[in-house]
């Protein structure tokens, strides 16, 4: 006899089958909640108990402006045994001994380790850093800076208590892109550091922003260098499947100049705003779940830089979103203007009542080796 909650799971999974993957965990011998669904990148990958024997397999699972980034695909697997960091000379075996190889590496982390960093982590272009397997924090110094490279993931790092480099630039980023194309950045936990959590600035484009959890900080995440950098207006950014959780003031981010896909992620309040911009952006805001603070001053989701009557010019549009406890997202400038994703870049997007579970596993993942993740 069919069983009320396998009706139940049957007639979800077929509502939802043009947006969502429903997974089914039982014939792997690993039990997850029967409501989990998987958003299209998860889906990809994480049904498969053996994703550790074909770690680059990840690569194919992007979707978005980011989609083609490739990381360390062609490249050997380098593994990281030693949490220690000398920027001078780098020790085999060490995080950045792996970054500074100019041949493509997929580094993976032989055990869980807390990185602290003497000096800015400088990515070299196909470059994959998975944390798949192994818990890793990159912690109470500099953290990681991807400047003037290619082809770089970034997957499953705890990212907190970033600060600036002595004597240097004063930026204390968690992760700052700059300069740079064809990034993206999944599955990772980012809180409390000096400056951003997460900027793509000067130039960057071709950047996917997916699953991670933003937490416990002033100013989140921001695209685009300055309002006078024209160069940002080929910036092109997908921001999908993320949370944007407790503690968060502003910038959700705020975007300058550039064009931001901000699909299918979930807002947890905020201080001031969610979704800022200056410098004519294109935002174009699809499915989120946004849940206002109680403020009755602090209800509106968009923000314009410097404050002002709406421009008709600003193509800022808001498409199957959900706004909770009052929140009020103003749009400006007309139809919305889609994406324009080609080469297999499209995904398709949720209503924004499926949210809470397509964003239910952002931040990074406990995965354990021969199980699903």
């Amino acid at each position: 006899m069919v069983s009320l909650v396998l009706i139940v799971s049957l007639l979800f999974s077929t509502f939802s089958s043009h947006f969502v993957e429903t997974a089914n965990y039982s014939n792997y011998g690993y039990t997850m909640p029967a409501s989990l669904s998987l958003n299209p990148v998860d889906a990809c990958w994480r049904r498969n108990p053996k994703w550790a024997t074909n770690r680059q397999a990840l690569a194919q699972c992007a979707v978005g402006f980011g989609k083609a980034a490739m990381g360390g695909k062609q490249g050997a697997i380098y593994v990281v045994t030693n949490p220690s960091d000398d920027p001078r000379k780098p020790v085999p075996g060490t995080l950045r001994f792996g970054v500074n190889q100019a041949k493509p590496l997929w580094i993976t982390f032989a055990r869980d380790m807390v990185i602290v960093l003497k000096d800015e982590l400088y990515m070299t272009s196909h470059k994959t850093i998975d944390g798949r397997g192994a818990k890793v924090e990159i912690a109470n110094g500099p953290c990681i800076t991807i400047q003037q490279v290619s082809h770089v993931i970034v997957h499953g790092l705890t990212i907190h208590s970033c600060k600036p480099n002595k004597g240097k630039t004063p930026d204390g980023d968690g992760i700052r892109v700059s300069g740079s194309s064809h990034v993206w950045i999944d599955h990772c936990h980012f809180s409390r550091c000096h400056d951003g959590l997460l900027d793509v600035i000067l130039g960057s484009t071709a950047v996917t922003i997916t699953n991670n959890f933003f937490t416990q900080h002033s100013t989140a995440m921001l695209l685009g260098h300055d309002d006078k950098y024209v160069a940002d207006k080929k910036m092109k950014v997908t921001i999908a499947f993320n949370v944007f959780g407790p503690g968060l003031t502003e910038r959700m981010p705020r975007v300058r100049h550039g064009y931001a896909h901000v699909a299918n992620n979930r807002y947890d309040k905020w201080g001031l705003y969610a979704i800022g911009g200056s410098a004519d952006p294109i935002i174009f805001s699809e499915g989120n779940y946004y849940v206002a603070p109680d403020r009755r001053d602090l209800k509106q989701v968009t923000a314009r830089k410097p404050d002002g009557p709406v421009s008709k010019k600003w193509k800022w549009s808001t498409v199957k979103d959900v706004f909770l406890n009052g929140a009020i997202f103003v749009p400006s400038g007309g139809p919305p203007v889609q994406p324009m994703y080609k080469g297999g870049e499209a995904f398709k997007v949720a209503p924004g009542s499926l949210v809470p579970s397509l964003t239910a596993s952002a931040g990074a993942l406990r995965c354990v080796v021969g199980r699903i993740c």
